[in-house]
């Protein structure tokens, strides 16, 4: 018996996972589609405080995500003899259990599978996650026992913030209630019980006991504290027959034990094997979405970030339009849209954050707009030409907080004090990059989104007006950001930004562009030579002096090099428009090229997703939140560009 579950795209054998020091770095996610997770290394050691088993928002307590259950260990016991199939680090860098060394594949194609093998056991574990419902399921099946076996579970409670630590202390409840095949724990009173039930009824003995100095490795990394205690109230432990499953449920509301097969066979028909990076990313993106009361948002990533406006944005097209969904646009559309009038309304949001932003409203027209071109007068199309419209006028009327429009059509912010753009880093509470001024992508945005608005219009009038502002703000931008060779990056009265930044592209990317086609190839050429990776654009060019190309250290120097140098796989999808645009047929071999860099990271930070940023210099090491959406979203766009030329 040598292949247990047979070679497929998201596949690690025992030279992989058996090594800490590769199989750490690799990890695994799971989403409810509401806004839980579940989310772990390969060989299950937790290196993140953010990582946990059961985690979930709780909006009784605060806006954050909580860890319940942060791991469960198993045991398999033969001959009395025990076998720990549980890894955690330990303040000082040990490991204990090494239940690693006992994995013999892990695998991803549709659900996570992870094989053990113990002696003359082999056993796997499967693991998925309810949709839009606080509970993981996982499925043990012994495969190959050649006597006795017993396996037990010991589970390590939380009960704690996902950005905070837990410490041993005399007000966690120790104790427990019974429940179905199961039992239930309640650490605080202001905190939902975790009900843990399983298929066959187990025994539990109730020994409480603090596990101390826990360490997360990634935490560390981070200069963030980075060790944490953990409470055991006990653990359950039960009888397993050769060829048996045995169904073990985390969640918030008691469950009927008989359900959980049902349960599993449902949530199971459900998923989509992943055999390409295709696939992997459609997997990805739907894990984004996040459902409140009637609106459906899309998160900007896992495992830290919530729902933010421009993340949302420019993550939509990609994250639905280009995985065949136009229901989920049109979905999220509705709902983005409504959350829009509000703010021009002056009313708050209590979901979507960061509407405010200069360019929140342009990014969610050019959304918009790229469902325009893919759906030719859709369903949405009515609600949608008269958002544009009022969106720009907004704008132009000078009601927008943050923007302010100048005599010659152009955009003007002040981000001096409070970052105005996605470079959003601060140092001391002030923006690290302060973009003040003209700023090049946000009147890029400008100019295509008052072109939209009026192909929209119906209204003679207001075509007229557009038209003559979209005029005037094509001259202006011309004369204010072109240097000869390429864009300024943002232009405050003299000063004029000559840092070579990815941020011009979009003034070639856009589907209106205020640029001759000479110039828009200049810009292109010039993000080509400084700024291409196989992982995206860099933030900044490798010959300015400010030129921070890792993404290492504590906060503070993290912060400093956050929009200094790394690389952005989210521009990808502008620099592919752009270059598709300039070269046609001729440029599709390249980009497929480009592809490649983004179908590596399918198997090295976070399985079958894409981190929110790489190193500016080779390897180009991923970073920053394991799944971010803008980054799925984009690269599938590139995809379906790629298709359409094809």
């Amino acid at each position: 018996m040598q292949n247990y579950t047979g070679m497929n795209y998201l596949n690690f054998d025992k030279t992989i996972l058996a090594n800490l020091e590769k199989s750490l770095t690799k990890e695994m996610l799971r989403t409810n589609r509401s806004g839980a997770y579940n989310s772990t290394t390969l060989v299950d050691c937790n290196t993140r405080k953010y990582h946990g088993q059961l985690v979930i928002p709780i909006p009784a307590i605060d806006d954050d995500n909580h860890i319940l259950l942060s791991s469960l260990d198993e045991t398999i016991i033969q001959h009395s003899a025990e076998f720990n199939l549980g890894v955690h680090q330990y303040e000082g860098g040990t490991f204990s259990p090494n239940g690693h060394k006992y994995i013999r594949e892990f695998s991803c194609e549709v659900i996570s599978k992870t094989i053990y093998r113990v002696g003359g056991v082999i056993i796997s574990k499967e693991r998925l996650m309810v949709s839009n419902e606080a509970r993981t399921l996982t499925k043990y099946t012994l495969l190959q026992a050649h006597s006795a076996t017993t396996i037990r579970f010991k589970p390590f409670l939380a009960f704690r913030s996902v950005h905070q630590l837990s410490q041993a202390n005399q007000y966690a409840s120790t104790n427990f209630v019974t429940a179905s095949k199961g039992a239930s724990f309640q650490l605080y009173s202001n905190y939902p019980s975790l009900y843990l039930q399983f298929s066959k009824q187990p025994q539990y003995i109730h020994n409480p006991h603090w596990y101390n100095h826990i360490m997360y490795a990634k935490e560390q990394e981070r200069g963030c504290p980075y060790t944490e205690d953990l409470l055991v109230p006990g653990y359950f432990e039960m009888s397993i027959k050769n060829g048996e499953s045995i169904y073990v449920s985390a969640g918030i509301s008691e469950v009927s034990p008989t359900q959980l097969k049902k349960m599993w066979d449902i949530e199971l028909a459900l998923r989509h094997a992943r055999k390409d990076m295709y696939q992997c990313l459609r997997n990805a993106a739907i894990q984004f979405t996040k459902k409140v009361g009637d609106g459906l948002y899309l998160l900007a990533g896992y495992p830290w970030f919530k729902v933010r406006a421009r993340d949302q944005f420019i993550a939509m097209p990609g994250c639905s339009l280009a995985i065949g969904q136009p229901q989920l646009f049109e979905s999220l559309a509705q709902t983005a849209m409504a959350a829009s009038r509000s703010f021009m309304d002056g009313l708050p949001n209590s979901v979507i954050s960061e509407l405010d932003a200069p360019d929140a409203l342009l990014w969610l027209v050019w959304a918009l707009q790229q469902y325009n071109e893919q759906i030719s007068r859709g369903d949405l199309y009515d609600e949608m030409a008269q958002f544009v419209v009022q969106a720009v006028h907004f704008i132009a009327n000078q009601q927008h907080p943050h923007v302010y429009m100048q005599q010659d059509g152009l955009l003007y912010v002040d981000g001096t004090h409070v970052p105005m753009t996605w470079m959003n880093a601060t140092e001391n509470g002030l923006p690290i990059t302060p973009r003040t001024g003209y700023v090049v992508e946000i009147n890029a945005l400008w100019y295509n989104a008052l072109c939209f608005a009026q192909q929209l219009t119906n209204d003679v009038a207001v075509r007229t007006e557009l038209e003559k502002l979209a005029t005037d703000v094509a001259q202006s931008f011309t004369a204010t950001f072109w240097n000869g060779l390429y864009l300024y990056d943002y232009v405050n009265g003299q000063y004029r930004d000559v840092e070579v930044r990815p941020n011009m592209i979009l003034a070639v990317s856009l589907p209106f562009s205020p640029l001759s086609r000479q110039q828009q190839k200049s810009v292109l050429d010039v993000c080509t030579r400084e700024l291409l990776t196989t992982k995206g654009l860099r933030s900044l060019s490798p010959k300015s002096g400010s030129y921070r190309p890792n993404y290492v250290g504590g906060m503070l120097e993290r912060n400093r090099n956050y929009h200094n140098g790394p690389v952005w796989p989210w521009f990808t999808g502008a620099y592919a428009e752009a270059y598709l645009k300039l070269h046609k047929q001729g440029g599709v071999s390249f980009v497929e090229r480009l592809l490649i860099g983004m179908e590596a990271e399918m198997k090295k930070l976070c399985v079958g997703t894409l981190s929110e940023l790489h190193d500016g210099n080779p390897p180009f090491k991923g970073h920053g939140a394991m799944s971010y959406a803008p980054s799925v979203g984009e690269i599938l766009r590139t995809i379906q560009l790629l298709n359409n030329m094809q």
